[in-house]
């Protein structure tokens, strides 16, 4: 007889028990049992919301949560876009809502009410950080069993009357929750619950609405876009004063954004036109840190998010493509190049990132790809998955057909991800810096293509190769109607019981 239950935080040291459980819970889904990696991920990002339970001190079950703002969500979404597409970047710690992602009893353990004890603990939670509502999608693994006589709708009905039981449905209605929705294709591995699950809430009737003073993610974003011109540089001083001639500029705008090209620097190459082209690029990666100390600087002082382009990064004897995100709050982030083009591996010995993300900036969810990147719908769709808003690519292009097939990518992106995408590039030549001695930029915004939108899918564009700012509005609210409402939902309309695209690991 069981003698001692306790409900404690999860810690990654109770993994290997936990596993053991998951296995026994889960005999029919041996496929997806959680990983180490992904266990730590949640523990990393929301501490409070992973519970552990007990019995005389055996891990016997487990509950995961997550803290969404839900209106960039609503109800008709699935599992991998509310967690991110499993990267738990969705989580929000001013969110409002309260997600439950997972729970599972050992079924040894499954008559002393543990599942209902950590639904208690969930709701405690909720309370505590006062948030509106628990929700979450919730399985129905006997409907496969009543499949051909009812539809979804009346499997509820009868669940709700008792006149069915169903194990997981059924627990739920007893624990208070109620039905709000039916999914499709929240999980599209579930076979047992015909890939239909229900969306259901629990409400915490003790929630005090929050006074907003000013909005968290305001909804009217501005962009300004620097079409850079290539000009020789005696020193990095010099570099510096057009740098933030520039972010002045847009700064006097009340931007939210601070958009430079890729290889922006390359003026400061010329300096090692004696090196063969790769030592000159590894010679010029020693002005990296005082760039991206600067452009913070810059960032904070002119209270605009610098986006720094690409520049040269040396370490350990491996050369990359990167670049920095520099908030206007002080914090810094980094973002690589994933794809490297033939010529950046021919003549520099470029290797590419292993990193990709999206970053929670005060004016929305943004991607940053560099160039090359953006022709590779792969990243993007897994960036859309995160919850991304807009994407931003720096690029730098010599001729005309080079710049058009990052032009033509960027816009298609745009439809495919129903996001917005700003591109930006540098012109002018450099005939002091080997491979970067012409350049050709027309900087422009693209956005989805539907009646909101403007007809041709762009919102603004520069004039080709001259220097200039570029300075356009977006409108966040614009895709979260799309995104319910659109003519075509492109991203919603996905055959995930089809097909799949997710990182290797996951």
């Amino acid at each position: 007889m069981t003698q001692k239950i306790e409900i404690k935080n999860l810690e990654s040291s109770h993994f290997e028990q936990l596993l053991t459980t998951m296995e026994k819970a889960y005999v029919s889904w041996q496929g997806s049992m959680w990983k180490r990696e992904t266990i730590d991920l949640l523990i990393e990002k929301f501490p409070q919301g992973q519970f552990v339970i007990f019995a005389d001190g055996k891990v016997v079950g487990s509950a995961f949560s997550i803290i969404v703002d839900y209106e960039k969500f609503n109800d008709q979404h699935t599992y991998k876009q509310i967690t991110g597409n499993y990267s738990f970047s969705t989580h929000d710690d001013l969110g409002n809502i309260l997600y439950g992602v997972e729970v599972f009893v050992h079924p040894d353990y499954r008559g002393l009410r543990l599942g209902r004890r950590l639904y208690d603990a969930r709701k405690e939670l909720c309370e505590k950080l006062n948030l509106e509502a628990i929700i979450f999608g919730g399985r129905i693994p006997n409907y496969h069993q009543y499949a051909k006589e009812y539809g979804p709708k009346e499997y509820i009905q009868k669940v709700k009357l008792k006149e069915i039981y169903d194990p997981v449905l059924s627990f739920q209605l007893s624990n208070d929750f109620h039905v709000k929705k039916v999914l499709k294709n929240y999980l599209p591995e579930d076979s047992q619950s015909q890939e239909f699950a229900t969306l259901l809430q629990w409400d915490n009737v003790y929630y005090t609405p929050k006074t907003k003073i000013n909005e968290k993610i305001r909804k009217t974003v501005r962009i300004g876009l620097i079409q850079w011109k290539m000009r020789v540089f005696n020193s990095i001083d010099e570099l510096f004063q057009q740098v933030e001639h520039f972010v002045d500029a847009v700064s006097a705008y009340k931007a939210d954004f601070a958009v430079f090209p890729e290889y922006f620097n390359a003026p400061l190459m010329q300096e090692f036109n004696h090196l063969n082209e790769a030592d000159a690029m590894r010679a010029m990666a020693q002005f990296t840190d005082a760039i991206k100390e600067k452009f913070s600087q810059l960032a904070v002082s002119y209270n605009v998010n610098i986006i720094a382009g690409s520049m040269p990064f040396y370490e350990q004897n491996s050369l990359k493509n990167v670049g920095y995100l520099c908030h206007r709050t002080g914090k810094i982030e980094s973002y690589e190049k994933i794809h490297i083009t033939p010529d950046e591996v021919k003549y520099w010995g470029l290797e590419g990132g292993n990193t990709l993300k999206t970053f929670e900036t005060d004016a929305g969810r943004i991607g940053i790809l560099i160039c090359y990147d953006v022709e590779f719908p792969e990243l993007p769709r897994l960036l859309a998955d995160e919850g991304m808003q807009i994407l931003f690519v720096p690029f730098l292009t010599d001729t005309q057909n080079a710049y058009m097939r990052v032009r033509t990518c960027a816009q298609a992106r745009a439809i495919e991800n129903e996001c917005f995408v700003a591109i930006t590039g540098s012109v002018g030549n450099l005939p002091q810096v080997d491979n970067f001695d012409l350049n050709y930029s027309q900087s422009a915004v693209f956005t989805p293509s539907d009646f909101a939108f403007p007809s041709n899918g762009i919102k603004s564009e520069a004039t080709a190769n001259t220097e200039m700012i570029l300075i356009a509005d977006v409108d966040l609210k614009l895709l979260d109607e799309l995104h319910a409402y659109g003519s075509v939902r492109n991203l919603r309309d996905r055959r995930l019981d089809f097909y799949a695209l997710k990182r290797k690991g996951q």
